[in-house]
């Protein structure tokens, strides 16, 4: 619905609260006149039953919980006043001149007196109940749940090992002449960290791209490069010792091509055996 639409849906309520207001001033200033009101009394008592309807409706849209409840119940009970008091005029229709007796709206006096103290408690009720209302709409605070900011705001200010992800170390850059056979590699010891990271069971969660700088500077080598550097890394290393995993942490490559060079070292040092044994 557009803004246009919705003007004129509310200028159309207007009008018909207005129609409906004047209908039941009539039968409310009659009935205050009754009750012994005065004429410039018994004018404004219709704004005392209906002007407080109005404002508790207005209340009840503003406010929550208890006290939305409240006003509601406010609501409810000077409809119900009006309705009543409005039956009564249409009854006796004695009250639509003036020769009806001073406090007298119904023939039986049980339903007399409660008619009277209905119509006159009402606007005692006017007063207390209104500034209840009003005080309880100035008073109100909107219930805003910051929970989701919250919670949001501490994931985006923690850093990775305040979130509870593992941390992983990036390999420093390592050239490849830097491997020398009085350099002896413990590929059992060598990168702890690392190990711990690769049992963890805790999924890893998506970080985006690695940055270019903290990228590693390591170019890629051939299967050539990484066959001459395992045979310098691995030259005292008994047979026993040349397993895939231990190749592939002391070269620092892919378990593919470990087991490649792996392969290639045993069948070097099987036909370097033959050779000396022949």
């Amino acid at each position: 619905m557009n803004r246009t639409a919705k003007r004129a849906l509310v200028l159309a309520l207007v009008v018909v609260v207005g129609m409906a207001f004047r209908v039941s001033w009539n039968a409310l200033r009659d009935v205050a006149k009754t009750i012994g009101a005065d004429d410039a009394a018994a004018n404004l008592y219709p704004f005392v039953v209906d002007g407080l309807m109005a404002l508790a409706l207005v209340a009840a849209l503003v406010l929550t919980g208890d006290a939305r409840r409240f006003a509601l119940r406010v609501l409810a009970a000077y409809t119900l006043a009006s309705l009543v008091l409005n039956y009564v005029h249409g009854l006796v229709p004695a009250l639509h001149s003036k020769t009806v007796d001073w406090g007298r709206l119904a023939d039986w006096d049980p339903a007399n007196w409660a008619l009277v103290l209905l119509a006159t408690s009402l606007p005692v009720g006017s007063i207390y109940f209104g500034s209840d209302l009003v005080a309880k709409v100035l008073h109100h605070r909107p219930e805003v749940d910051h929970t989701g900011d919250k919670s949001t705001q501490t994931d985006v200010n923690q850093s990775t090992p305040d979130q509870g992800e593992p941390q992983v170390e990036q390999p420093e850059p390592r050239g490849e002449m830097d491997s020398s056979p009085a350099d002896p590699v413990d590929p059992i010891g060598r990168r702890p960290q690392l190990a711990v990271a690769a049992e963890s069971t805790r999924p890893r969660r998506a970080t985006g791209r690695v940055p270019v700088a903290a990228r590693s500077s390591r170019p890629v080598r051939t299967d050539a490069e990484l066959l001459t550097e395992g045979r310098s890394l691995t030259e005292s290393w008994p047979v026993e010792k040349l397993t895939g995993e231990g190749i592939r942490k002391a070269l620092r490559t892919s378990p593919a091509k470990a087991r490649v060079v792996r392969e290639a070292l045993k069948a070097e040092r099987e036909r370097d055996a033959a050779a000396v044994a022949g």
